[in-house]
């Protein structure tokens, strides 16, 4: 069975090792112990799956109990339905958050825009004087 330190999987996936101590405290990832002490982290497959799908998670913007939640689903000897439809009121949620926040921006940006235009309509105005 394949294992794997905290700087390996820090390298491979570009995060620092604070932030899969991080995971960690969250209860997204369970190293065993090794070593004098129990002081070395190893973690197994599982968790560097865990791992991955936490990142994923993060870039969809899910909170990490919300990626916690949806991989213990997985985790038990259940149907995959539920999972899924799980999954999709998730993701529909955050759908619709992010075009909310599509909508505000694009506000914005037409306002900045017309404050813009008027700076620059004073502008022309000052230089022709």
């Amino acid at each position: 069975m394949a294992t794997f330190s905290i700087s390996e999987l820090s390298r491979e996936f570009d995060v620092t090792p604070r932030t899969i101590r991080f995971y960690e405290d969250q209860a997204l990832l369970a190293p065993q112990r090794a070593g004098a002490g129990g002081k070395q982290r190893v973690y197994t497959q599982r968790d560097r799956t865990r791992l991955k799908l936490t990142l994923r998670g993060k870039r969809l913007g899910l909170t990490l109990a919300e990626v916690r939640s949806l991989m213990d689903m997985y985790e038990t000897p259940a149907d995959t339905a539920p999972q899924l439809e799980r999954f999709l009121a998730v993701l529909a949620s955050h759908r619709s958050m992010l075009e909310r926040q599509l909508e505000d921006l694009q506000l914005t940006l037409d306002e900045i825009a017309e404050h813009e235009a008027r700076a620059r309509d004073l502008l022309a105005k000052i230089g022709q004087n």
